[in-house]
């Protein structure tokens, strides 16, 4: 009888790093039935996470980074480890590299099947067949067979010979019932400003009236990065402390708007609050919780559009309340320094997530440290579950001490508040394809189709997202001849703004906005890279008067696509 043949001696192991850890992901709803939890790379992401995951710090490897040929000199293999309740589960690991002349489909997809059971796989990338056009790692993907399975992760980078990493350390748990949490929470708070419609939106939920806690900003809102999307959001769990505080649950009195699009500024925001907050007219929120202090680097206004917005959302009828909530990226930036005024003026309740976490980051623990970087951001912009509870509990936190404060004696008086950095576009209203109150004569010209490859979102508690600006105008240059017809609009108003779709497709151009014959606006849908809306101010500040507008696609790009989604007017 033959004895087992002896194992072959193990691999040296090398040097590594985590780029991910026990990371919760989930299989979003795709077209075809199954699930995909997309996490991207580029725009400094993975060098974030190597800094806060990995704890890489030296300079040369994070430049290594940055395109797919530094990565293959500084990356000998990729260890993948996926682990969930059914052991047996299958799931696709995909790193997909972006491709020069095609972002999407020209650059090397490493892919690789595993067993949910725990076990490291380790995929070797001189093993891998490479794209010659590869520019960057851009993304990767967990992709299971069908929609809204869960799965723990995590992604090691072992180093080519010659490169150090420093040995991952053990990290304890977050203790949301230490002290030292709560010494964070009332460091969010900011100031609880005139508390009168806070007090009486609460004082409602707890008399058994309708409330409706509504929810606008970019990603974070949204939900990115938490897993699932829809109730691990700090919105829906801001909501449910609202519901223990005060009311009897969802499908009772108190009722949940959360509107996120992520990427987008409150340029964007006050563009589409009446459509994706007010659901056109058939939504009356009592309390309105803004957050786009890290999206508004992208408002060209320099903060206008957000004073508009508040100032939108605080003279509706029923005089809700507005909570500025001020977020924070893993590099500690936000733009509350900016916003802050707005509260300040207007005497607003504002809860900073940035004053709550940044400095207990740089402490030890045992010496005010509650969560670490890696614990609280899923990427260098998103929270993870962890973080998406804190920025809800600083919320709650806000909620609870109005609730126990006696009421204000009188409310503010928003007429007799100068908007301090701008209010023109306080009034600003969307024309759509389907939304034209206004009574501007437009001739579509060939921009005669309707775009469905759209920017979609998780509103509420769905899963399954909806799109944006789905009536649009939409110009196909494959299908036309010469030069392609202008889109052309005769409108009274003193301000307008072209909402545009940005795309990384190859199929795309560029497209010029004329008013009165002078060119006011060059539309470039792939500044940014992905699909996605892009609000631009096509002209401010003139007289009230008509003004003929037209829309064409810029010489040379004839052929391409090009998707207006809409546009904003203010007529006072």
């Amino acid at each position: 009888m033959q004895g087992p043949k002896a194992p072959k001696d193990p691999t040296k192991k090398r040097k590594s790093f985590f780029i991910m850890r026990n990371k919760a992901v989930a299989g979003a709803v795709q077209p075809a039935g199954n699930g995909i939890q997309f996490i991207y790379l580029n725009d400094g992401r993975m060098i974030s996470s190597a800094k806060i995951v990995g704890g890489i710090s030296d300079e040369n490897m994070l430049e290594l980074l940055k395109t797919t040929e530094g990565f293959r000199k500084l990356v000998h293999s990729i260890g993948i480890t996926v682990e969930a309740d059914d052991r047996e589960k299958q799931v696709d690991f995909v790193f997909q590299m972006y491709g020069k002349t095609n972002i999407y489909g020209s650059g090397t997809n490493l892919r690789k099947s595993l067993r949910a059971d725990g076990m490291e796989n380790i995929l070797v990338l001189d093993e891998c067949n490479w794209s010659e056009d590869d520019d960057i790692p851009g993304q990767i993907r967990f992709e299971f067979k069908t929609a809204g399975e869960f799965a723990s992760v995590s992604v090691r980078f072992y180093l080519q010979d010659g490169f150090d990493a420093p040995e991952p350390e053990e990290e304890e748990k977050a203790d949301f019932s230490s002290p030292y949490y709560q010494e964070m929470l009332e460091q969010s708070l900011i100031q609880v400003g005139n508390n009168v419609r806070l007090k009486k939106a609460i004082d409602k939920a707890k008399a058994g009236e309708d409330v409706t806690i509504a929810f606008i900003g970019g990603s974070i809102t949204q939900g990115a990065g938490a897993i699932p999307i829809n109730t691990q959001c700090y919105a829906y769990k801001t909501f449910r402390g609202l519901c223990e505080l005060a009311g009897k649950g969802t499908e009772e009195n108190i009722h949940y708007i959360k509107a996120g699009v992520g990427g987008t500024p409150s340029e964007l925001g006050m563009l589409r609050y009446e459509r994706d907050v007010l659901r056109n007219g058939t939504v009356t929120p009592d309390i309105v919780v803004v957050e786009f202090a890290v999206n508004d680097a992208g408002d060209e206004t320099n903060g206008e559009c957000y004073d508009s917005l508040v100032r939108k959302i605080l003279s509706a009828q029923n005089a809700p309340a507005v909570i500025l909530l001020f977020a924070v990226f893993a590099d500690d930036f936000n733009l509350q320094d900016r916003l802050i005024p707005v509260g300040k003026a207007y005497n607003l309740p504002m809860i900073s997530t940035k004053n709550a976490v940044v400095e207990q980051f740089y402490k030890k623990p045992g010496e005010g440290k509650v969560v670490s970087k890696g614990q609280f951001f899923y990427d260098s912009f998103h929270p993870t579950n962890v973080g998406h509870t804190v920025m809800a509990d600083g919320l709650i936190h806000l909620l609870k001490t109005v609730d126990a404060q006696p009421a204000d004696k009188e409310d503010i008086v928003l007429e007799k508040i100068p908007a301090p950095i701008g209010g023109e576009f306080q009034n600003v209203k969307l024309l759509a394809a389907s939304q034209n109150n206004c009574n501007a004569v437009i001739d579509v010209g060939d921009f005669t189709d309707c775009d469905s490859e759209l920017q979609c979102v998780e509103q509420d508690l769905n899963l399954v997202p909806t799109p944006e600006f789905p009536d649009n105008w939409m110009y196909k240059g494959s299908e036309k001849k010469g030069e392609g017809k202008a889109f052309s609009m005769d409108i009274t108003c003193s301000a307008l703004l072209l909402i545009f779709k940005d795309s990384a497709s190859p199929n795309v151009g560029c497209a010029q906005v004329f008013v009165d014959g002078e060119m006011v606006l060059f539309a470039n849908p792939k500044i940014n890279g992905w699909t996605h809306c892009n609000p631009a101010i096509c002209f401010r500040g003139r007289e009230k008067k008509s003004y003929h507008v037209e829309v064409k696609m810029q010489p040379g790009d004839e052929d391409k696509n090009f998707t207006i989604l809409g546009f904003g007017y203010v007529e006072d």
